[in-house]
């Protein structure tokens, strides 16, 4: 195969994509999630007479518990499919990000199998935001001894 049936085989089998529809697909799956999550809020806030904390406490255990179902059903990855970032931004995406290695390393038992694995897609996301935050509140701090904000 010469050089150029090679590129032209590459540009065959190349997905392509359509950014405009990627974009509003995100838009979307996220915009319903946030809009059953602020229903949800109201609800609780509202319907149920809760405080404010409360009825936010209450919406993220429904949320995360939504989310968990779903990925046990094998239903949130086809949201993400056709969602893609709009389905994983939220608080949703991180707890299929936590239960769906669970799920999967559920064969290799409880120690070495989901105790290993189950914070393999979630834990850079806890390591590296737990150190920006120290970074960040450093930063704050150092600010505010040189006396460059109050």
């Amino acid at each position: 195969m010469d050089e150029k049936q090679y590129n032209e085989y590459i540009k065959q089998i190349t997905p392509t994509h359509n950014t405009f529809l990627n974009v509003l697909k995100a838009f979307l799956t996220g915009g319903i999630i946030c809009t059953i999550g602020q229903a949800l809020n109201q609800w609780f806030s509202s319907g149920m007479n809760m405080e404010k904390t409360e009825a936010s406490a209450w919406t993220l255990i429904v949320l995360i518990g939504l989310s968990i179902l779903l990925t046990g059903l094998n239903i949130f990855p086809r949201i993400v499919k056709f969602g893609g970032a709009g389905a994983l931004v939220p608080i949703t995406g991180f707890a299929n990000s936590v239960v769906a290695p669970a799920i999967e390393y559920k064969k290799e038992g409880q120690v070495f199998g989901i105790g290993c694995k189950i914070f393999t897609i979630a834990g850079p996301v806890i390591l590296y935001g737990v150190l920006a935050s120290w970074v960040l509140g450093l930063g704050y701090w150092l600010l505010q001894m040189l006396g460059v904000i109050g």
